[in-house]
C-alpha cells in the first residue's frame, strides 16, 4: 500500500496535518526503520499538499504496513461471538467499579456464561477482582451476597473518589460509587462551623468528603461494626480538616444517649430513612437543614413527610432533584429541607 517516508524528526507535524486533513490511515500502525518513519495513506496527497509539506513524489513509496489491532471499546466487543447474539441483550451492561474491585449483575439465563463475562470484564477494566451479584441489598447492615468471577478474590479495596480515598471490603459494607456526585452536591453546601449528623454514615464517604475540606466536627453512625471499622481507618488515611466521630449502633438508641443538636443531619437511607425524621427533627437546631432521601415516584411525597412529621415547626424546601433510577416510575429523591 501507500506510503509516505520522511525523516523522523518531521514525523509528528506531519503526521497531525495528514490527520487533519484525513488522509492518515488509522487502519495501520506507523512504521519506523532506521531515521525515517513510514506514515499509512488512504489515498495519494495531491501536489499541493506535498509543496505544503515540503515533500516531493519521492517521499511516495509501495510498502508494507501492519494492522493496527484495535481495543475494545465495551465489555460486548470481549464478548463478541463468545456468547449467542440472543443471549447479549440478557446481560446487564452497566456495572459498579469501586477501587480495584468490579461488581456486576447478570441474569440466570447467562448462568453457563458468567465466568466468560467474568474475564471479559477483568480485561475490559484491567482491574483486579469481578463479582457477581447473588442478591439484593438486605438486612439492617445493608450487604449483599457477592460470588467470585474473575481475577483475585480480594474483596478489601480503596476507591477514590474528588481525593478522598476511602478503603472497605465490598462484601461486609454496604457503598455506591454511584452516588458520588451526590455527596459532592452535599459538600459543597457545608459551611465550616457546622455541627453535622450522618445518621447512616456506612465507611464514611460522605463524612471524608466533607470533613477533608470543612471545619466541621461530623457525628458519623453506623449500626455495622464493620463500616465503622473502616470509618476509623478512613479518617487516619485521609489528611482532614474537621473532626469525624464514628459511633457504632442504631441511630434512635445513639441519639436518645447523647445530646447533640446539629446544624445539619444527612439521612441517605432512602427505603427506611422515614422512620427516623421524629428523632432527626428532634436533633435538629432551629434553622437547621435536613438532607432527606426516599424512594418516591414524585416529589411531593417526601415532602409532605417532612412538613407533617416537623409540625408546628416551618419548612423551607431548598432543593429537590432525582439521584438515580430505582425502577421504572420510581427514583431515589432528594430533599433538602430548613426547619424553622
Amino acid at each position: 500500500m501507500i506510503g509516505l517516508k520522511i525523516p523522523k524528526k518531521q514525523a509528528n507535524s506531519i503526521r497531525l496535518i495528514l490527520q487533519e486533513k484525513s488522509i492518515l490511515d488509522h487502519e495501520w500502525k506507523i512504521k519506523r526503520v532506521d531515521d525515517y518513519v513510514y506514515l499509512p495513506l488512504n489515498k495519494k496527497p495531491d501536489a499541493m499538499l506535498l509543496n505544503e509539506l515540503n515533500l516531493s513524489n519521492s517521499n511516495l513509496v509501495e510498502t508494507g504496513f501492519e494492522k493496527l489491532q484495535k481495543r475494545p471499546q465495551s465489555i460486548e466487543d470481549y464478548l463478541k461471538d463468545r456468547i449467542p447474539p440472543e443471549k447479549m441483550d440478557e446481560f446487564k451492561k452497566s456495572f459498579d467499579i469501586i477501587g480495584d474491585v468490579v461488581i456486576l449483575e447478570i441474569p440466570d439465563e447467562l448462568e453457563e456464561e458468567k465466568y466468560i463475562i467474568g474475564e471479559a470484564a477483568l480485561k475490559f477494566t484491567k482491574r483486579k477482582t469481578v463479582y457477581r451479584k447473588k442478591s439484593e441489598i438486605r438486612g439492617v447492615v445493608r450487604t449483599r451476597e457477592l460470588e467470585h468471577l474473575a481475577g483475585e478474590d480480594q474483596p478489601v479495596t480503596i476507591h477514590k473518589e474528588y481525593d478522598s480515598q476511602i478503603m472497605l471490603n465490598v462484601k461486609e459494607v454496604y457503598f455506591s460509587p454511584r452516588l458520588a456526585t451526590e455527596r459532592r452536591i452535599i459538600t459543597n453546601q457545608i459551611k465550616d462551623g457546622e455541627i453535622v449528623i450522618d445518621m447512616f454514615t456506612g465507611v464514611g464517604p460522605i463524612a471524608i468528603n466533607i470533613s477533608r475540606t470543612r471545619k466541621v466536627k461530623i457525628y458519623a453512625i453506623d449500626i455495622n461494626p464493620h463500616a465503622i471499622n473502616y470509618l476509623k481507618k478512613n479518617i487516619n488515611n485521609n489528611k482532614l480538616k474537621g473532626e469525624v466521630y464514628p459511633i457504632r449502633g442504631d441511630v434512635k438508641d445513639v441519639l436518645d444517649s447523647i445530646n447533640i443538636q446539629a446544624d445539619r443531619i444527612i439521612m441517605n437511607l432512602p427505603e427506611t430513612a422515614h422512620e427516623f425524621l421524629p428523632i432527626a427533627i428532634k436533633h435538629l437546631k432551629s434553622g437547621g437543614i435536613i438532607n432527606y432521601y426516599q424512594f418516591s415516584s414524585d416529589y411531593s411525597e417526601p415532602i409532605k413527610m417532612i412538613r407533617s412529621t416537623a409540625k408546628p415547626r416551618k419548612v423551607e424546601i431548598l432543593d429537590q432533584r432525582k439521584v438515580k433510577s430505582r425502577s421504572p416510575g420510581v427514583w431515589h429523591m432528594a430533599i433538602d429541607a430548613r426547619i424553622s
